[in-house]
């Protein structure tokens, strides 16, 4: 009997190769923040010069006691409630005889055409976010310069007059770049999920035609034989089964999508869960070969 467990169990590893490749958003202080790109760290955003508030010092806080205190410490004495003694199981029919095969999901991965396609398009997007923001930064820079520059010869009111409009600036390009990151983002878990799906199914498929009952990753196997690993058997038949996924469009709002009624969402597969119950569990017939 195979048991699919958890899927995010199986198949921790699936969304790493993309996801991680896509740079999160940073927040600052007030929950004010831009994306920060992999080569560089955003240049704060510019601060008023009549603002000069003591910083508050953190408080020390005591040494934690080391090993030696705690060794010379003798242990608390707790209470111990009195719990009731286990009963004797009724003997039951033994498991069938385990049948092992492993698995490299991120090899599995690395051989996928759909998940190089997510990485190609979705990794120059987030490179095309990384150079816009960089760009956006060397004009804030330049307009903070300037306006230092222009200082003496400007009034209080029209200084703090182009300070606002660099915030303002500074404050609608971090929304924006936030937002295009999330999409990004989005896009990357809506074209995973695809292939994460369809994985599970080529996994169940493959490891019953060899009447594998019990499927382990082969980075937590310390030995095993070539009849044992699946890898490349799973990945010639992902590809032949899923050559390409959908990914939605860089103009496109992945929420937006879900919203439109278009195709199937998350939600509709949690509502068909809850409606239905758990999934069956796939039962390879004995003796399948």
């Amino acid at each position: 009997m195979m048991h699919v467990r958890n899927k995010a169990a199986l198949l921790g590893l699936v969304c790493l190769s993309v996801l991680a490749s896509v740079t999160p958003v940073a927040h600052a202080e007030g929950g004010e923040g831009w994306f920060v790109p992999k080569a560089s760290q955003p240049a704060a955003p510019p601060q008023r010069a009549a603002s000069r508030r003591a910083v508050p010092q953190p408080v020390a806080l005591p040494a934690p006691p080391s090993d030696s205190q705690e060794a010379d410490q003798a242990p608390p004495v707790l209470p111990q409630p009195n719990i009731p003694d286990a009963p004797e199981v009724v003997k039951e029919a033994p498991p069938p005889t385990t049948v092992i095969g492993v698995i490299s999901v991120g090899g599995v991965m690395r051989q996928s055409t759909a998940a190089m396609q997510v990485e190609r398009i979705l990794g120059g997007r987030r490179d095309a976010l990384a150079q816009d923001l960089q760009k956006e930064q060397a004009a804030w820079r330049d307009e903070q310069q300037s306006l230092q520059a222009q200082a003496k010869s400007l009034s209080s009111d029209q200084i703090q007059s182009r300070e606002r409009a660099l915030q303002a600036r500074v404050m609608k390009a971090q929304r924006d770049f936030r937002n295009r990151n999330r999409i990004i983002q989005e896009a990357a878990q809506v074209s995973l999920g695809q292939i994460e799906r369809e994985l599970v199914q080529v996994i169940q498929k493959v490891a019953s035609a060899h009447g594998m009952n019990l499927v382990l990753h082969s980075e937590q196997v310390a030995l095993h034989v070539d009849g044992q690993d699946i890898t490349n058997e799973v990945a010639v038949n992902l590809n032949k089964i899923l050559p390409s996924v959908f990914i939605p469009a860089a103009n496109e709002d992945p929420e937006q999508l879900a919203k439109s009624g278009k195709m199937p969402t998350t939600a509709d597969a949690t509502q068909s869960v809850v409606r239905a119950g758990p999934a069956p569990v796939v039962q390879p017939t004995a003796g399948t070969p």
